[in-house]
């Protein structure tokens, strides 16, 4: 694997899920409130508020898929450098530039049933990165690439918590 670069795509599968369940609501609801008369169903649309709110909600999670899939998310690893990249924009992290990286566990956010989160700092940069492995595809294959490279670069210093000292006046 040495000389080539791996690249990892983010995973659109939140969104996908959120914008189908949104989408289901909005059919049962309006089936629930349709009205079925004279032999012939009539869909309710025009007139109750609770069918535009979902239908915004809809709206919305469709929008907010569609700009994640043409914006293509990727992570590149390189033996130099990370790459962050998207469709209109590129970031590129040397290798040299990292002043510390920690692999390790990220107690609140659970991602894609994952706890698992890359945290690293630049040398020129006040703050952190933060790479949470269950946003991303391979998952597994990515957190053994980023523990390879944190062997290379130093560790995250942990501050330890002291007492204040109290003089007598």
């Amino acid at each position: 694997m040495a000389g080539q670069e791996r690249v990892f795509q983010y995973k659109l599968d939140f969104y996908y899920q959120s914008a189908l369940i949104y989408l289901m609501t909005l059919i049962v609801y309006g089936g629930i409130r349709g009205n079925l008369g004279g032999g012939k169903f009539e869909y309710i649309l025009l007139g109750d508020p609770l069918m535009y709110v979902i239908a915004f909600f809809v709206v919305m999670a469709f929008v907010t898929l569609a700009l994640n899939y043409i914006r293509n998310r990727r992570l590149i690893i390189q033996d130099d450098a990370i790459i962050f990249t998207h469709r209109f924009h590129e970031r590129r992290i040397s290798m040299s530039d990292i002043e510390w990286m920690h692999v390790g566990r990220e107690a609140r956010v659970r991602t894609s049933g994952k706890f698992q989160v890359i945290v690293f700092k630049l040398k020129n940069r006040r703050r952190l990165f933060r790479i949470r492995v269950g946003r991303y595809e391979r998952d597994a294959e990515l957190l053994q690439e980023m523990t390879r490279i944190a062997a290379h670069v130093p560790k995250r210093k942990h501050r330890r918590w002291r007492r204040p000292k109290f003089t007598d006046r």
